[in-house]
């Protein structure tokens, strides 16, 4: 039978991007076209705002209990976007739901399971290969963590020029210690400054600051790679 209803169910994994709309209008449109070839009419909208890694996702539920209550179907943009999320994948397969994406309308149950699987051993070998990027770095004498920074030097009353260079010092260790890193997301096939710093953010990695990981702080870490590569 075909689906004439939907419910759908947008994500955007940052706080920013809940507010500015970013990624959410590409959602939207692709949610509305497809449901506008279909002849079908979209009942109720859940967006969650948050980040990809997280497991609790009250507007998803929200979102198959109203499908549930109202037989209609599930429908969310791009499947491949949440493909890596294996809490998403499983609680998707085993709700009772019929769902539908816009990228893959031929998926099923036994899609998301599977990819769901893989998404898992995806992400234990990503853990995996993080922390053995780590160890070698240790190994060849990359000191790792930041034992020397610029807050103890302000509290000793330190001048400009030493600040700047303990700082500028700390920032460079920060950057050699996560070289390695890189270079295995690099391998991977993953080159864009947005896609790195998803990547980044992914394997739980923080930036100096203890942030989440933007194309602006990318770019700046690969260009000061690049000059401690020519020095």
């Amino acid at each position: 039978m075909r689906p004439d209803r939907f419910v759908a169910y947008e994500r955007v994994s940052t706080a920013r991007q809940g507010k500015s709309g970013l990624g959410l209008e590409a959602q939207r449109k692709a949610i509305d076209d497809f449901a506008v070839t279909k002849g079908a009419e979209v009942l109720a909208r859940f967006t969650e705002v948050e980040s990809g890694r997280k497991a609790d996702r009250p507007q998803l539920q929200q979102a198959l209990t109203h499908a549930r209550l109202t037989g209609a179907t599930l429908i969310i943009a791009k499947l491949d976007r949440l493909s890596r999320n294996a809490a998403f994948l499983l609680t998707l397969r085993d709700s009772g739901v019929r769902f539908i994406a816009c990228d893959m309308p031929e998926a099923n149950d036994l899609t998301v399971g599977i990819m769901a699987l893989v998404a898992q051993q995806e992400r234990e070998a990503i853990s995996r290969r993080t922390r053995e990027a780590l160890a070698a770095a240790k190994a060849r004498g990359v000191k790792l963590g930041n034992p020397n920074g610029a807050a103890a030097l302000r509290r000793a009353g330190k001048g400009g020029v030493a600040l700047r260079k303990a700082v500028g010092g700390n920032a460079d260790a920060f950057a050699e210690e996560l070289k390695p890193v890189v270079e295995d997301i690099r391998t991977s096939g993953i080159t864009s400054l947005r896609g790195m710093a998803a990547e980044l953010n992914t394997r739980g990695i923080v930036t100096r600051r203890n942030g989440r990981w933007h194309v602006s702080n990318v770019q700046n870490l690969l260009g000061r790679l690049n000059r401690l590569n020519r020095g």
